[in-house]
């Protein structure tokens, strides 16, 4: 890899989440081969959608999202937190045993049957844009004039 030390800015970036998204498909092969994981519905596009959002809110590309990492989540997802309520949703994802959210933990958080907080926020974003089963048309909203007005 000599020859990725000349890379710069978006070039050495993509690399970088390439190697990430590697690394956490390796994870999810490790899901689709779990005996307790077998039955889950439509596990491998569930896994890759998992994967796809991690990697996008994994700041620091050190495979965990850290404080930053949730506080630009929530953000983005139109349900800012405070530091203390991201906090305990981290605690309450890890089991109070870390202040960063690994992949795993993740992974483990959104197939499991209870409901944290943060999958909650993250299945009610998917389906507010519409990856879940919604009916959103796409384009500009037709033409109206006053009478069609209530």
């Amino acid at each position: 890899m000599p020859s990725n030390q000349n890379l710069q800015g978006g070039k050495a970036f993509g690399l970088l989440k390439e190697q990430q998204r590697e690394k956490l498909e390796e994870i999810n092969k490790e899901f689709m081969e779990d005996q307790k994981y077998r039955d889950e519905e439509d596990l491998p596009e569930k896994l890759d959608s998992f994967k796809n959002k991690y990697a996008e809110f994994d700041l620091n590309d050190q495979g965990e999202i850290d404080m930053m990492g949730m506080k630009r989540m929530m953000e983005k997802l139109g349900v800012p937190k405070t530091h203390l309520e991201m906090k305990k949703m981290i605690s309450e994802v890890t089991g109070g045993c870390s202040e960063t959210i690994n992949y795993r933990d993740f992974v483990k958080m959104m197939l499991g049957k209870r409901s944290a907080v943060l999958k909650l926020v993250m299945m009610f974003e998917d389906k507010a844009n519409g990856t879940g089963t919604g009916c959103k048309p796409d384009g500009p909203p037709p033409k109206r004039d006053i009478t069609s007005l209530p």
